[in-house]
């Protein structure tokens, strides 16, 4: 009921917001000439509109679909000086059909499908099942299992989708062996899923952050951002120190309590998919999960050394900075389809049928991040053809020349807002990534940070929200019970936040990777000892 009333908030104040431009629209003046075909409204501060009506509707909806494509038809109405035949021309010509058929959006969408149809055939073969009982045997410690699981989940950097459903399947048993609570399972997966995949440069997350950057350079200032995404790296230092020290707080401390003393992995509560048997595949072997994932990674890289000319005499360094993420992804992941269905074919782990009906359910779990995709760059165009990122960057650049270092850890901080509010973390690049890079040129080392500050602040509020498909499927994965999983989670997420948000405040005055990210290091590992020595003493 919450909810409903909120979402009737949202489109209420969407319906006056718009009856409010219409107004202006009717009885203002515009103070100058305009530009035969150019909107009244170019690089003035209503270009902003847009994003900002989306960002409002996400936070007081929970929802980012009917947010972005809000925000879409205000750009188009603004655009088209309030004419209605002009704004459904601007708002489906140049801007949904537009962004549907550039090329190279084409080949990320093509990219994420195959993904898709791979994850499906790879969770079909029973390869992932046959690699849990081989770990189960082998694994012996606690912390091994702990381990064990944030290195796999680390391999598996493709997407947080697969990621989550192959950890969870395999490393249920082992750490049940190893009496490692469900919440904590759930964590791991979860920790290891969308911030692991942030700092990847070969996955569907760099595709779709290198998607919002103009003329292919993308993939370049996405790998230049890995260094600054403090709230990724940070988190990935934090699972291992409570891994290796037995470290552990807040709700999670009595989970692994009752599950190390008591060999109560659920701690009384179980989820309801935890009664369920699987039906994995019986013929699954190890390498079913192994090659697959060996293929797709070496096919991406060489798909995108190949378009950026490495076959053609540049050197490897250069060949990767300039390459076409869109082409190199997207050969790779088809070339690595191909291998895959006939690897499994000749292996006969599955039939013809069973690879055939696992293209279109590869699709189908691919058309919400489509979706959100699609609406996230018509919104990008809108806000471009009203000149947003010239208004934004001569404001910034005029007047708030000694307010740039702060913007770090201020884009962070909405960025965590906006996607704990709606459970996306793409749907806040599509917003963010935009007006950022409106302010900084690609040049600039502060717009560097900036950008992986969106990054690293979309990942953590994805991460916290308990709305979020990821945070979900973590606990699906875990077959851990969700409102668990988001309690026990909750304060781990939160220590990387704060310490990623003074990290980010350092950054500002000090852009440097170099000297950075050691102090970053150290906070972190330091606030660990400090919230150790806190529990000893009590």
């Amino acid at each position: 009921m919450k909810e409903n009333n909120r979402y009737k908030l949202g489109l209420g104040a969407a319906v006056v917001a718009l009856l409010g431009l219409w107004a202006v629209a009717v009885y203002a003046e515009y103070p100058g000439a305009l530009v035969e075909g150019q909107s009244r409204y170019y690089m003035t501060i209503w270009s902003l509109l847009p994003p900002m009506i989306a960002i409002v509707l996400a936070l007081l909806t929970k929802e980012v679909y009917s947010s972005l494509f809000i925000g879409i038809i205000v750009g188009g109405m603004l655009y088209s000086n309030f004419n209605f035949e002009g704004m459904l021309t601007h708002v489906f010509n140049q801007g949904i059909v537009a962004s549907i058929a550039d090329p190279y959006n084409v080949g990320i969408l093509v990219f994420l499908v195959i993904l898709g149809i791979m994850v499906i055939l790879m969770n079909k073969a029973g390869g992932s099942a046959a690699f849990g009982r081989w770990a189960s045997e082998h694994i012996r410690s606690r912390a091994g299992a702990q381990i064990a699981t944030i290195a796999l989940g680390v391999l598996i950097f493709i997407d947080d989708y697969f990621n989550c459903l192959t950890v969870g399947s395999v490393m249920r048993p082992v750490c049940d062996k190893s009496k490692i609570s469900r919440a904590k399972l759930a964590y791991l997966i979860d920790a290891t899923a969308a911030p692991v995949c942030i700092i990847a440069p070969v996955s569907s997350w760099a595709a779709a952050v290198s998607s919002y950057v103009e003329d292919g350079n993308g993939l370049y200032l996405f790998i230049r951002a890995i260094p600054f995404n403090f709230y990724a790296l940070l988190t990935i230092v934090m699972m291992i120190f409570l891994s290796v020290t037995g470290m552990d707080y807040g709700p999670m401390a009595r989970h692994e309590k009752n599950a190390k003393e008591k060999g109560d992995v659920f701690s009384g509560v179980k989820d309801m998919a935890s009664e369920l048997s699987e039906n994995s595949n019986p013929k699954g072997k190890v390498i079913d999960l192994v090659f697959p994932i060996a293929v797709l990674i070496i096919s991406c890289i060489i798909g995108m050394i190949y378009s950026g000319g490495f076959f053609s005499g540049e050197s490897f360094v250069d060949a990767f900075s300039n390459s076409d993420a869109s082409v190199g992804l997207m050969l790779g992941s088809a070339v690595t389809l191909i291998i895959t269905c006939i690897y499994l074919l000749m292996r006969r782990v599955l039939n013809f049928k069973q690879v055939t009906e696992s293209i279109p359910e590869g699709f189908k779990s691919m058309v919400p991040a489509i979706l959100i995709l699609t609406f996230a760059w018509s919104l990008k165009a809108m806000t471009d053809s009203l000149g947003a990122k010239q208004f934004v960057e001569e404001v910034v650049r005029n007047s708030a020349g000694g307010f740039q270092s702060f913007l770090p850890a201020i884009v962070f901080f909405i960025a965590v807002g906006l996607s704990f509010s709606t459970g996306t973390s793409w749907g806040t690049f599509g917003i963010l990534i935009p007006i950022t890079l409106g302010v900084f040129p690609l040049t600039d080392p502060l717009g560097v940070v900036c950008v992986s500050a969106c990054m690293a602040g979309a990942v953590c509020g994805d991460h916290c929200s308990p709305i979020s498909d990821t945070t979900i499927m973590a606990s699906a994965g875990a077959q851990c019970d969700h409102v668990t999983h988001v309690s026990t989670q909750l304060p781990y997420a939160l220590t990387v936040a704060a310490v990623s948000f003074v990290s980010y405040l350092i950054a500002g005055f000090l852009p440097n990777a170099v000297l950075v990210l050691p102090i970053a290091t150290v906070l972190m590992i330091g606030t660990l000892l400090g919230i150790n020595f806190a529990l000893n003493k009590k």
